[in-house]
């Protein structure tokens, strides 16, 4: 875990959210807060309760859960869901805030990227629609680079839409 001047402010914005909020700020939830606001991955709850063991810390998973909703209520973490049949969560004020994900089927690698061109296209066809947009994610699914150079292969299921052949 850090003790980063950036980490510390982070810790101090949730909370005042939870003081705001009119909940208790206690050392579980600021521990919790840490080990996300630490890290540059896209963490599980087992993840980061293996990162507090690691430290000596004993959190339980409920505590653990309990703090990350509050952490993703207070807009400071996102909650991300890429199908692996549990949550991962990245804190939101990193190096850079609006990126897009790229997740490989196979090995279940996370890649961040970003491309002002997601943006422009964001801009135009909200606008076109009149739209006002609050926020967008886009997940890009398919194998990466190391994955394909080792020959993995993904069978397509069920149906071949011809709009999906590509």
């Amino acid at each position: 875990m850090s003790a980063t001047t950036e980490t510390d402010a982070y810790i101090r914005l949730f909370s005042r959210y939870l003081r705001e909020q009119g909940l208790p700020v206690t050392h579980q939830r600021e521990v919790v807060a840490d080990v996300v606001f630490s890290s540059v991955e896209h963490l599980s709850v087992d993840d980061i309760e293996r990162e507090m063991r690691a430290v000596g810390e004993r959190i339980g998973k409920a505590t653990i859960y309990r703090t990350l909703d509050l952490l993703v209520k207070s807009n400071l973490v996102a909650e991300n869901d890429f199908g692996e049949g549990f949550k991962r969560y990245e804190h939101r004020l990193s190096r850079e805030p609006l990126h897009e994900h790229l997740i490989c089927l196979h090995c279940g690698t996370v890649a961040e990227f970003h491309d002002s061109a997601v943006h422009q296209i964001e801009a135009l066809v909200t606008a076109q629609h009149g739209f006002r947009p609050i926020r967008h994610k886009l997940e890009i699914y398919g194998l990466c680079r190391e994955c394909q150079s080792a020959g993995v292969s993904l069978p397509r299921e069920g149906l071949i839409c011809p709009i999906d052949s590509v």
